[in-house]
């Protein structure tokens, strides 16, 4: 049974930028661009909504741009897949049991959700609330390490599950933002999970890779291995510490700052040469100024190597190296494209890197500018969206669309034809003479009323013979 492929919309509330972008996968899977806006982000700093005013402009903004790109998509966008990321994010390790009710049953699907359902009773601490809850491993009785128990037949099923938790407040600000900005959430993705969506292959996930999507506010860190989610993690520094360490080390202007770290800015000060200078305009008539490209670098090499060290521990926090992550590590985000970042980050971590770009889902009809990694998370956005759509609503749309044919098959069985009324009409002929009308009986009947004067008959026909039964006894 096909139906119309939804079209289903990103919204990435950034640090430095909003990002809203319409999709639609076509009949082959991959995804077309319907539409795409964005805005400068005033009202959030380190990934957290902290002022609602600004944020609705910049929402509204994005919003507008990309209602501009496409103008039919102004009647089709009400709801939009929301990523939250910022250093309130915490995320821990939980098992979760059921004990089946119908064992000669095969395990299905609301019994999974069941058991998925009870892990949002989970303990938090006051103030937190879950984001999440995703499924890792399966068992079954004594059978672990099932990726899908549907189908499966025990007594028993459980799972080892990874809960992402936030601040109420932080989530509270983003769903009010989005609100007021005439949307609805549809749901809540951490942004490290949204980008992984759109950078990694089905290969990727099965080697074992980092997701590291280095973003304006901070860094968002997932770990993938055995096929799983691992671990997520969340730290606090990113390209707008970069831009302030700039500022403040070179003594110029925060636009001046940004400007140098995107064109000339490296990773690497080893990689720089020694008599390259950039010439910054002096303030107010004052005399320009100076600045040795490889200063610059070596400002942005202390602070890139600093997330690199973070990455490097939480790796080892849950025991992960180059034999588990064979896949290695895939840099993304907007900070992903600082010169000799790869080189560094194989340096600091002491496993393979390279740059995760989100065309790989992408059809071939978009802009080019999507192709950049800063666009991950929202690309990663629609993914999840129509993951959900394929295995929680189309299914159910499914069921109705068979449940109201077999519903319409009924109701035309049984559904009543028009009845006309008996008609007198005037005798002609021999029958003339008794000027009596005669009652023409309707040729159009129902089932239902064909059925009816059966039932009829037949109690007239038992009403006659007990009637004759009790004349005989009385005779």
């Amino acid at each position: 049974m096909q139906h119309k492929q939804p079209i289903i919309v990103g919204l990435d509330i950034g640090t430095t930028k909003i990002a809203a972008i319409a999709g639609r996968k076509n009949e082959f899977g991959k995804l077309e661009i319907l539409g795409f806006g964005r805005a400068n982000s005033n009202g959030v700093q380190h990934g957290m909504v902290l002022n609602i005013d600004q944020t609705i402009k910049a929402i509204q903004s994005a919003l507008e741009r990309c209602i501009e790109s496409n103008p039919e998509l102004e009647t089709e966008i009400h709801e939009v897949y929301v990523g939250i990321a910022g250093h309130h994010i915490k995320s821990l390790q939980t098992r979760g049991d059921i004990v089946r009710q119908n064992i000669e049953d095969e395990i299905s699907q609301e019994e999974i959700d069941r058991l998925v359902a009870d892990q949002y009773r989970t303990y938090i601490p006051l103030g937190d609330q879950i984001i999440d809850v995703i499924p890792q491993q399966f068992t079954v009785d004594n059978h672990p390490n099932i990726s899908n128990p549907i189908g499966y037949s025990g007594v028993k099923v459980g799972a080892n599950f990874h809960i992402i938790t936030g601040d109420k407040n932080a989530i509270r600000n983003i769903n009010r933002s989005v609100e007021k900005s005439g949307l609805k959430t549809k749901d809540l993705v951490l942004q490290p999970l949204a980008s992984a969506a759109a950078v990694m292959s089905e290969q990727d996930l099965e080697a074992g890779v980092a997701i590291v999507d280095i973003g304006g506010g901070t860094t968002d860190l997932a770990v993938f291995s055995e096929g799983v989610l691992k671990y997520t993690a969340v730290i606090p520094f990113g390209g707008e510490n970069i831009t302030n360490d700039i500022k403040l080390g070179l003594g110029v202007l925060r636009t001046q700052a940004e400007a140098m770290k995107v064109q000339f800015g490296s990773a690497l000060s080893d990689q720089t040469k020694a008599n390259t200078f950039i010439t910054i305009p002096g303030l107010r008539g004052m005399a320009p100024k100076e600045i040795a490209v490889k200063n610059l670098a070596n400002i942005i090499q202390a602070r890139m190597s600093e997330i690199m060290d973070f990455v490097t521990y939480h790796l080892k926090q849950v025991g992960l190296d180059s034999r588990s992550l064979n896949g290695g590590i895939i840099l993304t985000g907007g900070g992903s494209q600082l010169k000799h970042l790869l080189q560094l980050t194989e340096f600091q971590t002491g496993l393979n890197a390279r740059i995760g770009y989100p065309n790989e889902h992408l059809a071939g009809d978009h802009l080019e500018e999507l192709e950049k990694p800063m666009y991950s998370t929202c690309i990663g956005l629609i993914l999840k969206g129509y993951n959900d759509y394929e295995n929680k609503y189309k299914p159910k749309l499914e069921e109705e669309a068979i449940f109201n044919d077999r519903k319409k098959v009924i109701h035309t069985a049984e559904v009543e034809i028009e009845i006309e009324e008996p008609v007198l009409e005037t005798p002609v002929g021999p029958l003339a003479e008794t000027n009596e009308p005669i009652k023409v009986e309707p040729r159009r009947k129902t089932l239902k009323a064909f059925l009816d004067s059966i039932k009829t008959d037949i109690i007239k026909l038992f009403q006659e013979e007990e009637d004759k039964n009790l004349e005989d006894l009385k005779n």
